[in-house]
């Protein structure tokens, strides 16, 4: 037991869409089994939505206890009451393909970059801008996975002097990053995986990942950071590597900005 649930903890740190879809399947399967049986033997029938909501939250419970994020619990949890309910409305099918597209173009670097879409909150921005100001006016830097570019912009209307570059493997992510980012001059947008991308004569490198890529994170940024260079990182930790600076964020999430500095 203690090993099937270790592996199940590392596949969900790897691929945590695949953790996701295979937790979807089981449930479905073992409350496909107990409702039958309840009306074979106490002649009892739950209802499509009372079914629908029991499968949700054993969906959600079991995501927690393997480990996935706060993102994946929710989808866990709305997922098939989420259809069941779209599907009492005037809906056309296609409707359900297409969202599930979209979930997908948004979450893809989950499968092949076992990062998952987090984006950074309001608050998380300031102290982040903070930082920043230490580094003065003119610095260059890159969010290594910025999603839809929100702080990466945020931050480049807040530092017009700085150079701000974003990279992104997710298709629609990195579109909605790209026309966001178009009449912003020291911003830019590279479909990009953040293992091909090039950090000699970046001065900070921000990441919101997971706790999976980031001692491999750690090696490419002491080889190719310059020295006094920044190295931030939204809530993961390097494991057995102390951070110079931590910022608590104080928010729902029990954030952290961690800061290490190249020497």
């Amino acid at each position: 037991m203690a090993a099937s649930y270790r592996a199940l903890h590392r596949l969900g740190e790897r691929y945590p869409a695949l953790l996701a879809l295979l937790i979807q399947l089981v449930v479905t399967l073992a409350m496909g089994v107990a409702i039958i049986a309840a009306a074979r033997l106490f002649e009892w029938r739950a209802s499509p939505l009372a079914a629908g909501l029991l499968h949700g939250l054993l969906c959600a419970c079991v995501a927690r206890w393997l480990g996935l994020s706060r993102w994946w619990w929710w989808l866990n949890l709305l997922f098939v009451p989420g259809l069941l309910l779209a599907s009492g409305a005037p809906l056309p099918s296609w409707l359900f393909l297409l969202g599930f597209l979209l979930l997908l173009l948004l979450n893809w670097n989950s499968f092949g970059e076992r990062v998952p879409l987090y984006l950074t909150g309001a608050g998380t921005r300031h102290e982040l801008a903070r930082l920043l100001e230490g580094r003065g006016e003119r610095f260059s830097f890159v969010d290594l996975g910025c999603g839809p570019a929100g702080t990466l912009l945020w931050l480049a209307k807040y530092f017009p002097q700085a150079q701000f570059t974003g990279v992104e493997t997710a298709p629609l992510s990195f579109v909605i990053a790209w026309l966001r980012c178009l009449g912003q001059r020291n911003c830019r947008i590279r479909y990009q995986n953040l293992w091909r991308s090039e950090l000699s004569t970046i001065d900070v490198a921000y990441c919101f990942l997971s706790p999976t890529p980031m001692p491999a994170l750690w090696d490419k940024a002491r080889a190719e950071l310059p020295k006094g260079a920044w190295l931030i990182s939204n809530t993961f930790e390097i494991p057995g590597v102390a951070p110079q600076r931590v910022v608590e964020l104080k928010d729902w999430r029990d954030s952290r900005l961690l800061l290490w500095e190249i020497g």
